[in-house]
């Protein structure tokens, strides 16, 4: 359903992809029409639609490139890596930070630590991370003189030019990202912290630790769990405008530049690969709490 409306929304759009490719030489109606069935534009939607899809299956990830005439595969070999890497990065620095601030805000309800921790997360989540990035890039060449680096290396490859061009835009979408994980792992810890077998762990004369880590979390620990799968889809839109901003040579800058192209089987296959990353993380997520909490997967055999 998704490579279906990728596939009519780019199309829908202004833009002519053979005149992107002409560029100031002008062709004649018989040299359009050639290049038209030379790109497979002047066939039916459908015939198109089934023909990329074809190709995405059998592993050629909708054949190629019309701009650049490179094997799509070959290009999704080149720009997954680097968005994988930028999205492990942020995924794990988000947790790092996110679950521990989050549990620390509701064991301190009310109390100025908490405070400082909701407004740090109020400004991550009312600030586009567009301005963010603009404001950062701005500061640091006005008052440091320092720039990102224009050319990407690898980890394997370079490791200290490779830090320098990922810090801040994985700064950024962490901040953001976790920025609502430790909203919702405070509100979950502080409604799991109201239910009866709290008060009653407490009239048994448990102390507050006990309380916490052995009775709170465990519950508690499954929404926020949840809402990263929920929450992954913003990251990859985040990723789109970090990769762009930063001269990151990953899937979002490429699919911004498929658009601008009006390259259409480029924009499918990278947008469907987006989707299914998305998928696949949501899938690791059900997982993941299923193990966490087995009474889940009992209750759902249950139901079914």
């Amino acid at each position: 359903m998704a490579s279906v409306l990728i596939f009519l929304v780019i199309r829908l759009l202004p833009g002519d992809i053979v005149r992107t490719i002409a560029g100031d030489v002008p062709i004649s109606n018989e040299q359009r029409e050639l290049l038209l069935e030379e790109l497979g534009l002047n066939e039916p939607l459908f015939n198109q639609y089934i023909d990329w899809l074809s190709s995405f299956l059998h592993g050629h990830f909708g054949g190629i490139s019309l701009e650049s005439k490179e094997p799509i595969r070959y290009i999704l070999g080149k720009q997954l890596p680097v968005s994988l890497l930028i999205t492990s990065y942020s995924l794990f620095l988000s947790i790092v930070i996110s679950i521990p601030l989050g549990i620390y805000a509701a064991s301190s309800k009310n109390l100025w630590p908490d405070s400082i921790i909701r407004l740090v997360t109020t400004i991550g989540i009312a600030i586009p991370n567009l301005c963010i990035a603009l404001l950062l890039l701005i500061l640091l060449l006005l008052f440091t003189g320092w720039s990102p680096p224009i050319v990407y290396t690898h980890p394997w490859i370079d490791p200290w030019n490779h830090l320098k061009i990922v810090f801040w835009p994985t700064l950024i979408l962490s901040w953001e990202f976790s920025s609502t994980l430790i909203r919702i792992t405070r509100s979950s810890i502080l409604n799991v912290l109201d239910k009866p077998y709290i008060t009653s762990a407490r009239a048994k004369g448990l102390s507050n630790f006990m309380i916490l880590f052995r009775h709170s979390i465990p519950n508690a620990i499954i929404t926020p769990i949840t809402s990263i799968g929920l929450q992954f889809g913003i990251l990859m839109s985040s990723l789109i405008v970090m990769e762009t901003l930063f001269g990151l040579p990953g899937i979002g800058r490429g699919l911004i530049q498929a658009f601008i192209a009006r390259d259409f089987p480029l924009v499918q296959s990278l947008g469907s690969c987006i989707v299914l990353i998305s998928l696949v993380i949501n899938l690791i997520v059900d997982i993941t709490y299923t193990l966490i909490n087995p009474l889940i997967w009992d209750s759902a055999d249950r139901i079914a």
